[in-house]
């Protein structure tokens, strides 16, 4: 097949680390060609949907992991698959090209789904699971805000469409900062920001489950540094073996049909404890790690999984 890869730079990526360089290297070992191209090269032409780019080979050589061919344009229609890998935020950029993919389906099988990850945010998507869920409320209103901390005393804030740890605050019970970040995040962005209780048990670890086509392959835990709140890897988090738990499989057996139905193919969600805390569709990552722990090719399985659907 051949097989598109919507990504930042290529030049960047950590080969022992980037989920996407461990697809495009089990792609290439199965036989399929591969194209790369960022999401500022990807645009509608007179009623295509075109990306200027490369045709490349990967390679775990940390100077250079992707040998690229001569720029080029490819009507996308062309290519049997395309991957929407590009990290968040999940801002209009992110948003306006997954309307653009979602014109070339279904010729072209897009994964994941772009329809469903633009409607289909981490933070938002759990909503849908509230009895899995902590207590969470999302809000740009201060008096709400201030409400559900005076309720429940210690609490996570951090902005509704970040990633990699970012803008995320702990505010205990004795903290008086509250006013002041809500005055700083309202002053770049009209978002709103998502609340969280606060979960002791991420001291332990916070459980990243990787589902393909619904169902969960393994997890890794993701500790947090010393003093810090944040286990994301990007921050400074150890990932850890770790198996899952009955708990886990019944979080997955809740919400793995309807990642499946929504054509979500490759998914990282987020456990604390018994707690389901996000659900990851835009970029997840962790293959690598579980890889390495577990002895499992997780890559080859989501290949033939999306083999299977372009049969």
């Amino acid at each position: 097949m051949k097989i598109a890869f919507q990504m930042d730079p290529v030049g960047s990526v950590n080969i022992d680390a980037d989920s996407t360089f461990r697809l495009a290297e089990e792609a290439q070992a199965r036989g399929h060609e591969l194209f790369y191209y960022g999401p500022d090269d990807l645009a509608y032409e007179e009623g295509r949907v075109t990306a200027r780019g490369h045709w490349m080979s990967v390679q775990r050589v940390a100077e250079q992991p992707a040998v690229l061919g001569p720029r080029t344009v490819v009507d996308l229609a062309e290519i049997d698959v395309v991957w929407l890998r590009q990290d968040p935020p999940f801002d209009m950029h992110y948003i306006t090209t997954t309307h653009l993919l979602d014109r070339i389906a279904p010729g072209t099988l897009v994964v994941n789904d772009p329809f469903w990850v633009r409607n289909s945010p981490e933070k938002l998507l759990v909503l849908n699971f509230p009895e899995l869920t902590p207590p969470t409320t999302i809000a740009r209103d201060l008096e709400t805000i201030k409400a559900f901390k005076a309720k429940h005393g210690d609490v996570i804030l951090k902005p509704l469409y970040g990633n990699g740890g970012a803008g995320v605050f702990r505010l205990d019970q004795n903290d008086r900062n509250l006013s002041s970040l809500h005055e700083l995040f309202t002053g770049f962005s009209r978002e709103p920001l998502i609340v969280q209780k606060y979960l002791p048990a991420v001291s332990k670890g916070d459980k990243r489950v990787i589902l393909v086509d619904g169902e969960p392959v393994g997890a890794i835990n993701r500790v947090p540094a010393a003093g810090e709140v944040r286990s994301n890897m990007h921050v400074g988090g150890r990932p850890e073996k770790v198996a899952l738990t009955e708990r886990d499989r019944e979080i997955c057996a809740t919400i793995g049909p309807v990642l499946k139905e929504k054509g979500q193919i490759f998914v990282g969600i987020d456990v604390i404890g018994d707690w389901l805390t996000e659900i990851n569709v835009t970029s997840p990552t962790g293959i690598q790690e579980l890889e390495r722990f577990d002895g499992v090719n997780v890559a080859a399985q989501i290949w033939k999984a999306i083999e299977a659907k372009r049969a």
